[in-house]
C-alpha cells in the first residue's frame, strides 16, 4: 500500500445536526490551504435517467442512495496524496452536474456525512469518528430553513420526506452508527469546548505524519 500522506476527519450526525459547521469551523480556525472539506453529500448515485418526479422519490436517507465506493476510492488517492475529481451533486435536481470538482493534494481531509460509520471501509479509513448529537426538533428546524431558502423546496415537501424517510433512517442506521464514533459531540457544530478538542488532536496527528515522512 502506497505510504500515507494525509489525515482522514469523519464527522457525523443527523441531517441538520451541525456537521458541515464544525467542520468549516476547524478549516477557518486551522487556517490552512492543506485542510478541505469533502461532503459526503457530493456522492449521491446520479439517477439523470429517470424524470424529477421519480427522482423527487428517492430514499436519499437509505445507504443505497449513496455511491460510497466511489468516495472509498477518492478517499484512497487522497490519502495517498493524489488529486480526485468529486462530484458536485445538485440538490434542487436530484443529479449530478457535468462538471466536478478537483481537489488535492492536502494534509487533512475533514470528511462530513450523516451515513459515513454505517460503511466498515469508510470508517476504517478515518484517523478521527466525531459524532454529532443534536436533538431532532432542533434538526427539524434548522432543515426547514435550509431547504426551503437554498433548496427551493416547499414545507409540505420537507415534512413529507422528514416522515416518511429522514426520521426512519436516522433511528434505523444513523444513530446506531455513532458507537463507532471515538467522539460524540452534543449542542451542535458551535462547541467551543469539542471544537478545541479536535484541533489539538489534529495536531498532534499532524505532527505524527510529518515526523514519520522525515
Amino acid at each position: 500500500m502506497s505510504k500515507k500522506s494525509a489525515i482522514i476527519i469523519g464527522i457525523s450526525g443527523a441531517s441538520a445536526s451541525g456537521k458541515s459547521l464544525l467542520a468549516n469551523t476547524i478549516v477557518k480556525e486551522l487556517g490552512s490551504d492543506q485542510v478541505i472539506v469533502v461532503s459526503e453529500d457530493s456522492y449521491y448515485k446520479d439517477h439523470n435517467n429517470l424524470p424529477f418526479e421519480e427522482r423527487a422519490k428517492i430514499n436519499y436517507d437509505h445507504p443505497d442512495s449513496i455511491d460510497h465506493e466511489l468516495l472509498y476510492q477518492h478517499l484512497l488517492l487522497l490519502q495517498q496524496g493524489k488529486c480526485v475529481d468529486v462530484p458536485i451533486y445538485n440538490h434542487s435536481l436530484h443529479i449530478r452536474e457535468k462538471t466536478s470538482r478537483k481537489i488535492g493534494p492536502h494534509t487533512i481531509i475533514v470528511l462530513e456525512g450523516i451515513l459515513l460509520f454505517v460503511e466498515q471501509s469508510l470508517r476504517d479509513l478515518m484517523d478521527i469518528r466525531i459524532f454529532m448529537e443534536t436533538a431532532l426538533d432542533i434538526c427539524l428546524i434548522r432543515r426547514l430553513k435550509r431547504d426551503i431558502k437554498e433548496r427551493g423546496r416547499t414545507l409540505d415537501s420537507i415534512l413529507k420526506q422528514y416522515e416518511e424517510t429522514v426520521r426512519p433512517m436516522y433511528l434505523q442506521f444513523i444513530d446506531p452508527s455513532k458507537r463507532y464514533a471515538d467522539l460524540i459531540v452534543p449542542r451542535g457544530g458551535g462547541n467551543r469546548i469539542a471544537i478545541d478538542m479536535i484541533k489539538a488532536k489534529m495536531r498532534e496527528l499532524l505532527k505524527n505524519l510529518n515526523d514519520s515522512a522525515i
